[in-house]
């Protein structure tokens, strides 16, 4: 597999924000959001094998891991890799961007899938058969740009029923829309969701790497 960067962070996102997490980051994404954050994980890395991920990550210390990119779906060895992870003690984490299928993930990993929303330019990329796959366990997140983006993904919860799905996580596009006013809409409308703020960006700044 082609590696982009492995390194312990705090874990920003998800219910399992502020948590120590190792996080794997795999090289190469589909998909080209106005948002991205991750553009260097387009190309960067190198290639490591199963087993040299497994031991890299034991080295860390940690149990709660993250496989992340880019788009770590891309890479069909990552498959293996995390039942290999779960297998190994492991908590196992998969941020995936929503557009390649999760049919054939390993049940026991924790899903943490991104809705892409219109204004990220991506929404048509979306394989929206993934929504059958998700378990009560699993995570989808939707980065809102602004109030428009918000009141389609309020439609878009309700009209595929996701609150009985899994958890639902509405993150404000860090520097486009004030987590304030996210969370002001969401109060106002009762939502059954979580915010979700990038919380390594507060701790490390928003432009450091290995964070």
């Amino acid at each position: 597999m082609r590696v982009c960067e492995i390194f312990t962070s705090i874990q920003g996102e998800s219910t399992y924000a502020g948590l120590p997490c190792v996080f794997v980051r795999l090289t190469g994404c589909n998909l080209r959001c106005a948002y991205c954050d991750t553009t260097y994980a387009y190309d960067e890395g190198i290639e490591m094998s199963e087993n040299e991920i497994v031991e890299k990550v034991r080295e860390h210390g940690i149990k709660l891991v993250e496989i992340t990119g880019g788009e770590p779906l891309l890479q069909k060895d990552v498959l293996h890799l995390m039942t290999a992870l779960f297998d190994s003690g492991f908590t196992v984490l998969l941020e995936t961007n929503g557009s390649v299928s999760i049919k054939d993930v390993d049940k026991r990993v924790i899903i943490i899938m991104d809705i892409k929303t219109p204004k990220s330019g991506m929404f048509e990329e979306m394989d929206l058969m993934n929504l059958k796959h998700l378990k009560p366990h699993d995570e989808v997140k939707f980065v809102v740009m602004d109030r428009e983006d918000y009141e389609w993904v309020v439609e878009f919860i309700k009209d595929y029923g996701l609150a009985e799905k899994c958890k639902i996580l509405l993150s404000p596009a860090f520097g486009m829309l004030s987590s304030e006013s996210l969370s002001k809409w969401i109060i106002e409308d009762k939502l059954s969701v979580r915010l979700n703020m990038q919380l390594h960006k507060y701790i490390y700044g928003h432009d450091k790497r290995r964070v």
